[in-house]
């Protein structure tokens, strides 16, 4: 019932798949626990980190064709077909989605700024604490990743270079991104389906998930708070048609060893 159902929404319209990926394990991620450590305001992957994002290329590597078309790949048990991937300028964003991009080849690699993490690039040190900083410069990521189309507008004075981003700056990014990821990838007249790939952040994950849907940011039941825990190198599903969302899947690690399953 459930594959007849699905091939009379494909016979209306095509889908727009996003699969959101939260980066690998970072330095700040590692040292959550350690009351010694001071946080580094862009965070590098750690070597679970790297490991992590080798396994994630390699899976969505052997995972890229879809096998079968007319039977429902819900669960992505016939293939991902990947057609873009897009980065936040963050270094551990920018470097969890390197192996994958090199694994696919001829995939379409970007960088989009506005999928960073909440605050952007600051100052965590007490006296300096909220100071905008600068983020790697355009050098930094022609060297490291060179596959990864950059805005032209990048330089050698870093990517952020901007305040602190507040609170109240943030839901209206995530509902700004939501707007142009459609208007760039959603469906049109003869335009085939497109599966897009997002390499960003849990927080923003949080704000873009409550932009989908409608959520008040953080507002749980009896005046509880509420979050959308992501594993590191994760993958959850959104199935996007031009009246409808659909949450498919959320945090599939099943792609990562069990030691390597990190918060």
């Amino acid at each position: 019932m459930a594959v007849i159902f699905w091939k009379k929404l494909n016979q209306k319209a095509n889908i727009m798949q996003l699969y959101f990926i939260r980066h690998g394990q970072s330095i700040n991620n590692a040292n959550t626990r350690n009351p010694d450590y001071k946080e580094n305001p862009d965070p590098y992957l750690t070597e679970i980190g790297l490991e992590q994002a080798e396994y994630l290329a390699k899976y969505l590597k052997e995972k890229q064709e879809i096998v079968e078309h007319e039977n429902w790949n819900i669960q992505n048990q016939y293939g991902f077909g990947l057609t873009h991937i897009y980065a936040s300028l963050m270094e551990r964003a920018s470097m969890t989605a390197a192996p994958t991009a090199r694994a696919l080849g001829n995939v379409p690699f970007t960088a989009w700024t506005e999928i960073h993490e909440e605050g952007g690039i600051y100052a965590r040190e007490k006296e300096e604490e909220h100071i905008g900083l600068s983020g790697r410069p355009r050098s930094f990521f022609e060297k490291k990743i060179p596959e990864l189309k950059l805005p032209d507008e990048l330089n050698e004075s870093g990517w952020w270079n901007r305040p602190f981003e507040t609170e109240e700056e943030r839901q209206p990014r995530a509902d700004k991104v939501l707007t142009e990821l459609i208007e760039r990838h959603g469906d049109k007249e003869g335009q085939p389906e497109e599966r897009i790939a997002f390499v960003s952040h849990g927080g923003f994950f949080v704000r873009l998930l409550s932009a989908m849907l409608q959520l008040p940011w953080r507002q749980g039941a009896l005046g509880m708070s509420s979050w959308f825990l992501l594993n590191n190198c994760s993958i959850s599903r959104f199935d996007i048609r031009k009246n409808n969302i659909m949450v498919s899947y959320l945090n599939r690690v099943d792609h990562l060893p069990s030691h390597l399953v990190t918060g």
